[in-house]
């Protein structure tokens, strides 16, 4: 569901794409994984999800690596959020906002309802198309031309009517939820003036839109909707915790330096700016620019400050590893996993480091570190991958074609997954949990396929 009212070209194009595809979530974008910034979201989310009445721990906070300004619900209890939000956002009120009307979509089954939405739609489409034909048929081409556009338009006003219903619906269900978790809504509000600046971006005035052909209410209507409630709320006034927008400016400036070419985001922090936010940007954007040593400097800043962070360790081990120095990042790698309490993401580049390090009196480590990375995530192909290496540099081949077997079945590659879950069988004792798993990856991985091919 996305937040940005989007060139009217751009939402005329998605919208007749809903009426004849079936939603492919995030598949066209890649997921970013990142330890710091997904504890950061969910701590953030956390009252207002249990607002929502929902549970925190069963809801995940997904970030999307794209610099465009959108979060959406797509089926079950996930959000996702593209970190071109995260830029935008002037502070960690105005990402609450976002994610409260996200919620609304989830606790409203829009992304369910949504699809009789489409259904109609679908079946106008469909019904001026065989009329246009008809009338082709007959000679009279103009006329079926005219047949057409005119369904169609019929259908496309339908569908974005159901949707600008929803978001409605998701907006005062987000201010409802604020209010109940000791939220302001000014986040809310603010953000939305930043949409009517990106609306202003693509018109010369709101007069050159047609709000019936929006998928969502105009900013400022929705704006307008929403100030009564939440002015009058006690929360209004109440002030984030300074504790919580010192951690959003260091995720902000980490996405910027990476996400950013580098030369942008060293012009967005520049040296004169020795905050720890912008030595953590340099640090990312020295790195992604292949200046390992600059990458490094920054980072020590970061590290003399505050020793023991397990976040800035995290990056000191990373641009040591990924420099070619993987004995060297094991020490700051070791202190981030102690001081994360074992976040599986820092644990798992933990292990990938041990193997690294070709020595073989690192490789019982790393299978352990990994096995535990993997137990508590395991949607992390990358560490399946590791594991698969220390499993067969250590000689036990049969679980290294189980965790490769798992990879395959994470990145949705049926058909080695199968081949790899059945090789590891072959050699695994029966009925022992190995290879009750890797015969559970098998049977899925070819029923997969078999719908595939139906």
């Amino acid at each position: 569901m996305s937040l940005l009212l989007r060139r009217a070209a751009r939402a005329l194009l998605v919208a007749a794409l809903a009426l004849t595809m079936t939603a492919q979530p995030v598949m066209a974008q890649s997921i970013l994984r990142d330890a710091e910034t997904e504890a950061y979201l969910h701590e953030i989310a956390a009252p207002i999800i249990a607002a929502a009445g929902l549970q925190p721990n069963q809801l995940d906070i997904i970030l999307i690596g794209d610099k465009s300004i959108n979060a959406f619900v797509a089926g079950g209890q996930a959000v996702y959020i593209h970190s071109g939000l995260i830029e935008a956002a002037d502070n960690s009120n105005e990402i609450q906002g976002v994610i409260a009307h996200e919620l609304g979509h989830i606790t409203g089954g829009h992304v369910i309802t949504s699809g009789q939405g489409a259904k109609a739609a679908t079946g106008i489409s469909l019904l001026s198309l065989l009329l246009g034909a008809a009338a082709m048929a007959a000679g009279a081409g103009e006329a079926a031309m005219g047949v057409m556009m005119a369904g169609q338009q019929a259908a496309l006003g339908k569908f974005l009517a159901f949707n600008r219903v929803q978001e409605a619906s998701a907006d005062a269900a987000a201010i409802g939820f604020l209010d109940r978790a000791g939220i302001s809504g000014k986040g809310m509000l603010s953000f939305f003036l930043k949409m009517r600046k990106e609306e202003y971006r693509y018109i010369s005035s709101y007069s050159e839109i047609d709000p019936f052909m929006q998928t969502h209410p105009l900013s400022g209507d929705r704006e307008a909707a929403l100030s009564a409630d939440v002015l009058k709320s006690p929360n209004y006034n109440k002030k984030t915790d300074p504790a919580l927008d010192v951690k959003f400016k260091r995720i902000k400036a980490k996405l910027i330096g990476f996400m950013d070419d580098p030369t942008t985001a060293l012009r967005k922090y520049p040296e004169t700016d020795q905050s720890p936010s912008a030595h953590y940007a340099r640090a990312y954007a020295w790195h992604r620019g292949a200046y390992p040593d600059k990458a490094i400097e920054e980072v020590d800043k970061l590290v003399a400050s505050a020793p023991n962070d397990p976040y800035f360790r995290e990056l000191q081990g990373q641009i040591l590893l990924e420099s070619g120095k993987p004995k060297e990042a094991l020490a700051p790698l070791r202190i981030a996993v102690r001081g994360s309490r074992g976040t599986p993401l820092i644990a798992s580049l933990l292990g990938h480091a041990l193997v690294a390090t070709e020595d073989p009196a690192n490789l019982a480590e790393a299978r352990d570190v990994l096995k535990v990375a993997v137990a508590r995530d395991r949607d992390n192909p990358f560490a399946w991958y590791t594991l698969g290496m220390a499993y067969a540099r250590l000689g036990d081949e049969p679980r290294a074609q189980l965790a490769t077997a798992e990879r395959y079945a994470l990145i949705g590659d049926n058909r080695q997954a199968m081949a790899s879950a059945e090789a590891a069988m072959a050699r695994i004792p029966r009925g022992t949990p190995d290879y009750l798993r890797a015969e559970d990856i098998a049977l899925a991985a070819r029923g997969a396929a078999s719908d595939r091919r139906k």
